[in-house]
């Protein structure tokens, strides 16, 4: 949350955008409770004055200890150090379905 500014706007694949620490936070808290746990791996990044960008994929490890791995890209928009906007463009349905 620190790389965060008070009024950011945070929007995850396809659920609607939120905006300020508080709404981010316990979004990203009720997100990480449905999960055991992450790892991301970036295969490109690019960098701007007033935004980055960057491409990779993720593999979510299931409470029941299975994992799924998903592409991902993400786009933070910067007032001076901070994220000001967080965009993750993800299709993260394959988390939710039925372990295979």
């Amino acid at each position: 949350m620190s790389f965060l500014t008070p009024d950011a706007q945070f929007r995850f694949g396809n659920a609607p955008t939120i905006t300020g620490f508080e709404a981010i936070g316990a979004a990203v808290e009720g997100f990480f409770a449905a999960i055991a746990s992450c790892r991301h791996q970036l295969l490109r990044t690019w960098n701007g004055p007033e935004a980055v960008a960057c491409e990779g994929v993720v593999t979510y490890t299931r409470h029941d200890g299975s994992t799924v791995t998903v592409p991902f890209a993400n786009v933070f928009e910067l007032r001076g150090a901070k994220i000001t906007a967080y965009r993750i463009y993800i299709d993260n349905s394959p988390l939710f379905s039925a372990a295979a």
